[in-house]
């Protein structure tokens, strides 16, 4: 089964587009605490999740037992539920080879975020693996997006229609990794009409502001989830955590059904 269809599967399943994001803040609270936590925002979302996102940089601020901590995570974690890590890798290809081995084969997870201006020899060595998916980096939730991502080109072109063309070859190439894209939602305004209708990973939902409407009119068929990491993980509300994802869930839910 191709990434694609385990992630569509999965939407369908849990009648959600909810991506849960797992972003463990050293700062609140010791690391001995952080795992224990991470198991319970796991074990009441996941009904309601349509895939889960851990962030590389969170785990690696707490040093190897945040490592350690990942990895065992992510063999407790419910097979029926992708796991997309939140990487952002970028680098020449030999050394992106022993990433993908380290994600796809030693963590199995199901897909992994890259950076992708490097070039498409740099994204070529997670194109090989069967059922797994990369997303790449086209237009993200910061401001700083419109420093590259959002220039256009002398011919008319918004810079991150040459992160679509990437995904264009690898589909042309007949490769057995699925590829999307990371396009935020707080910057989404005259970008999805221009995306290709491949699997989309949206932040910018909750805390960043972002409004679902532009997603819900460009009236895309393709496997997008929508991530909350805050309005979950640290919402300051007296709600527990199943009872933030199924807001958010519905919150979606209701966006795609007006």
């Amino acid at each position: 089964m191709r990434y694609g269809e385990k992630l569509g599967k999965r939407i369908i399943t849990a009648d959600s587009r909810l991506c849960v994001g797992l972003d463990p803040r050293p700062s609140k609270g010791d690391v001995s605490s952080v795992e224990d936590f991470l198991k319970s925002v796991v074990e009441q979302t996941w009904p309601y999740a349509a895939a889960f996102k851990p962030n590389m940089a969170y785990f690696e601020a707490m040093g190897w037992k945040g490592i350690e901590m990942l990895e065992r995570l992510l063999g407790w974690m419910p097979d029926e539920v992708p796991v997309i890590l939140d990487a952002k890798r970028s680098d020449i290809g030999e050394t992106q080879k022993y990433y993908a081995q380290g994600y796809f084969e030693h963590w199995d997870v199901d897909a992994v975020t890259l950076n992708p201006f490097l070039g498409y020899d740099s994204i070529e060595p997670f194109l090989g693996w069967v059922g797994k998916g990369i997303y790449l980096l086209a237009v993200t939730s910061n401001p700083g997006s419109a420093d590259f991502q959002r220039q256009m080109l002398a011919d008319g072109r918004p810079v991150y229609e040459l992160v679509t063309n990437l995904g264009a070859r690898a589909s042309m190439a007949g490769c057995a990794t699925d590829v999307g894209y990371v396009v935020g939602l707080t910057n989404a305004g005259g970008v999805l009409e221009r995306m290709p209708d491949a699997p989309l990973l949206i932040p910018g939902l909750g805390a960043q502001g972002g409004d679902l409407a532009g997603l819900v009119a460009s009236a895309r068929t393709a496997a997008d989830v929508i991530n909350v990491s805050r309005g979950i993980l640290y919402a300051g509300d007296d709600k527990s955590y199943a009872d933030r994802a199924a807001h958010w869930a519905g919150e979606i839910r209701r966006a795609y059904e007006s």
